[in-house]
C-alpha cells in the first residue's frame, strides 16, 4: 500500500471536514461539529462510510476491477438514464436518486466507472491509439455519460469528462486535438473580452500575411491551409455571439458575464464571484483565524460549504493556509503520476492517469472559479466540499488505484 498517498488523502479529508464546520459555524449557537443535523455532522457520517468502502475495495480481488469494468460502466449508465425519469431535483439540477432525505448522485460515480471502462479498452492487447476505430469507441465512451449528465442540467459535471483527453494524449494520441481545443477556448474568450471584433480580424489578417510571407516551400499548399484556417477562426468569432445569446441558458449567460466583468452587476450575476474574491482577499497573509471568518458568518458567499469551500480556507487561514492546501493537492497529483509511471500493465496506468485528469480538472476549475479565473460551473473540490456522493466517488477512484498499485508486481489476468 502506498501510505504516502493514504496520508495525503486523510489530511485532505480531515481539513475539508474542519472547513465545512467553519463554513456553517454560528458563534451565537456554538453548534457541535458532531451534530448530524448540520453539514459537518453529516459529513462525518460520510467519512465513516468511506472507511467501509475502503475496506471493501482492499478486500476485493484486484482482477475484479478489470474483469467487470464494462459491467460497472453499464450499471452507472443505467442509473444515469433513471435520473431524469425518477430522480429528484436539488439546487435546480435533477441529478439525484434516493428515498426521502437520503440520495446519491450517480454522475459522481460515473467518473470512476468511465475511467475503468476506458482503462480496460485501452489496456486491450494490440490496442493502438492512432487507430480511428479505437478513437471513435473512446469518444463514444466519454460522450454517452456526458450527454446523460447534460440531461440532468449539470453542465459542470459533464465538462469534467473532457479531461480524459489528457489520458488519450499520454497513451499516444496526437496533441493536435488538445492544441486546437485550447486555441478555440482562447479565441472564444478573446471574442468575449474584445468589444469590437474588428481588432481580432485585423490581428488574424496580420498573422496570416506573416505566415504566408515566411512560407518558402510548397507555397500554394501552405496558402490554402492557412487561408482555410483563417476562415475557420473568423467563423468561430462570428459564432460566439450566437452561442452566448441563443444556445446558453440565461443563468449560463450570467456566468459568462460574471467571468468577463463581475463588477458590471455586483449585486446580481456578479455577486458570487465578487463576494468570493472579497472573502479570500480579506484573509491576508495568515487569515482571520479558525471560525473567525466574517464573510462566512454573515452568509455573503453562497454555497460556501460546497462549491465555494475554498473561500473559507482563504478567509480564515489566509495566503499561507491556501498555499498549504494547494501544496497538498499538488503533492497528491504528482504522487499519482509517480504511481502511474511505475506500473507494469497498461490498465492500471491508464486508470491512474484518468484519476489524475479528473482530480486536476476539479481542483483547477473549483479554485479558479472562486478567484474569477473560470466561470462558476458548480463542481466540488474533491475531499473538501460537503457531500457524500462526491466524497465516496473520489474515495472509490483513489483506492481502486491504490489497490491495483499494491499488486503492481503481479500479472493482471481477468477472472
Amino acid at each position: 500500500m502506498d501510505w504516502v498517498t493514504v496520508m495525503l488523502y486523510a489530511a485532505l479529508v480531515l481539513l475539508g471536514w474542519l472547513n465545512i464546520y467553519a463554513s456553517v459555524y454560528d458563534e451565537t449557537i456554538r453548534q457541535s461539529i458532531f451534530d448530524i443535523s448540520l453539514s459537518p455532522g453529516r459529513q462525518l457520517l460520510f467519512m465513516a462510510a468511506c472507511i467501509i468502502i475502503i475496506i471493501a475495495i482492499l478486500i476485493i480481488d484486484m482482477r475484479f476491477y478489470d474483469t467487470f469494468a464494462y459491467i460497472i460502466y453499464g450499471v452507472i449508465l443505467f442509473l444515469l438514464i433513471l435520473v431524469p425519469i425518477i430522480g429528484k431535483e436539488v439546487g435546480g439540477n435533477k441529478a439525484w436518486l434516493g428515498i426521502g432525505s437520503f440520495g446519491v448522485q450517480p454522475s459522481e460515480f460515473a467518473k470512476f466507472a468511465t475511467a475503468l471502462a476506458v482503462a480496460k479498452f485501452v489496456g486491450t492487447i494490440g490496442f493502438r491509439m492512432d487507430n480511428l476505430r479505437n478513437q471513435f469507441v473512446l469518444f463514444v465512451m466519454i460522450v454517452v455519460p456526458m450527454l446523460l449528465i447534460l440531461l440532468q442540467k449539470d453542465t459542470g459535471t459533464a465538462l469534467v469528462f473532457t479531461s480524459f483527453l489528457i489520458v488519450f494524449y499520454r497513451e499516444g494520441m496526437s496533441p493536435f486535438l488538445i492544441i486546437v481545443g485550447i486555441a478555440c477556448a482562447i479565441i472564444f474568450v478573446l471574442a468575449l473580452l474584445v468589444e469590437n471584433n474588428i481588432y481580432l480580424y485585423a490581428g488574424i489578417g496580420v498573422i496570416w500575411a506573416v505566415l504566408i510571407f515566411f512560407s518558402r516551400r510548397k507555397k500554394f499548399k501552405r496558402l490554402a491551409v492557412l487561408t482555410i484556417g483563417a476562415l475557420l477562426v473568423i467563423g468561430l468569432l462570428q459564432s460566439v455571439d450566437y452561442v452566448v445569446d441563443n444556445v446558453l441558458k440565461p443563468h449560463q449567460q450570467n456566468r459568462v458575464k460574471a467571468l468577463i466583468n463581475p463588477d458590471a452587476d455586483p449585486l446580481g450575476y456578479g455577486w458570487n464571484v465578487t463576494q468570493s474574491k472579497i472573502a479570500i482577499g480579506s484573509g491576508g497573509l495568515f487569515g482571520k483565524g479558525f471560525l473567525k471568518g466574517t464573510q462566512t458568518k454573515f452568509d455573503f458567499v453562497p454555497e460556501q460549504s460546497t462549491d465555494f469551500i475554498f473561500c473559507t480556507i482563504g478567509e480564515e487561514h489566509g495566503w499561507v493556509g491556501s498555499l498549504v492546501t494547494i501544496g497538498l493537492w499538488v503533492v497528491l497529483m504528482f504522487r499519482i503520476i509517480f504511481i502511474a509511471e511505475r506500473q507494469k500493465n497498461r490498465f492500471t496506468r491508464v486508470f491512474a492517469y484518468a484519476t489524475l485528469s479528473i482530480m486536476l480538472f476539479h481542483f483547477a476549475v473549483n479554485i479558479g472559479m472562486t478567484v474569477g479565473l473560470f466561470p462558476v460551473i458548480g463542481i466540488p473540490l474533491p475531499f473538501f466540499s460537503y457531500g457524500g456522493s462526491s466524497l465516496w466517488g473520489f474515495t472509490i477512484m483513489l483506492f481502486i488505484l491504490l489497490k491495483l498499485d499494491a499488486h503492481r508486481g503481479q500479472v493482471l489476468q481477468r477472472i
